[in-house]
């Protein structure tokens, strides 16, 4: 297996997994926070895949987006869970198209700006991205218990 197979690998786990998770919310479950101040279920999901965004685009675009205000404002502003839904899907499919079509000369060159993971190479970022939604799957399965619905294992 190449290493652009096996980072691909991941990356299709790492969303398999998270959408079995959110498989239990309903559109009705969109606007659920514990708190105010906190993701609802919707906004969870949307700053997942912002995330996903966010590492291919530190990676391979144009360098980190330090603007984490307006990130978290964008993820907060999505209410539906089908707009959150497609932006998840749609952000794993690119970060899956761009790990794919890479040369492992590009995988293991440089992550150029390097404010975030100095000296690390660009392939580097696929494990905060299975870690960092890993974590928000975590938070959305106490969400889901909060609403008395149970998660379906993920690994089955």
């Amino acid at each position: 297996m190449s290493q652009a197979s096996d980072l691909v690998t991941q990356l299709e786990t790492s969303l398999k997994y998270m959408k079995s998770t959110i498989s239990i919310f309903e559109e009705a479950d969109a606007g659920f926070a514990p708190q105010p101040e906190l993701y609802t279920v919707a906004g969870h999901i949307a700053h997942a895949a912002d995330s996903v965004e966010w590492f291919v685009e530190g990676a391979f675009g144009e360098g980190w987006n330090m603007d984490f205000e307006g990130l978290i404002a964008a993820a907060r502003a999505v209410e539906s869970l089908e707009e959150a839904n497609a932006w998840l899907e749609r952000a794993f499919a690119k970060a899956i198209a761009v790990f794919a079509s890479a040369s492992d000369e590009d995988l293991k060159a440089t992550i150029t700006d390097d404010r975030i993971m100095p000296g690390a190479p660009r392939y580097a970022v696929v494990g905060p991205i299975v870690d960092h939604t890993a974590h928000h799957r975590g938070a959305l399965t106490v969400y889901a218990r909060l609403l008395r619905k149970v998660s379906p294992m993920p690994y089955s």
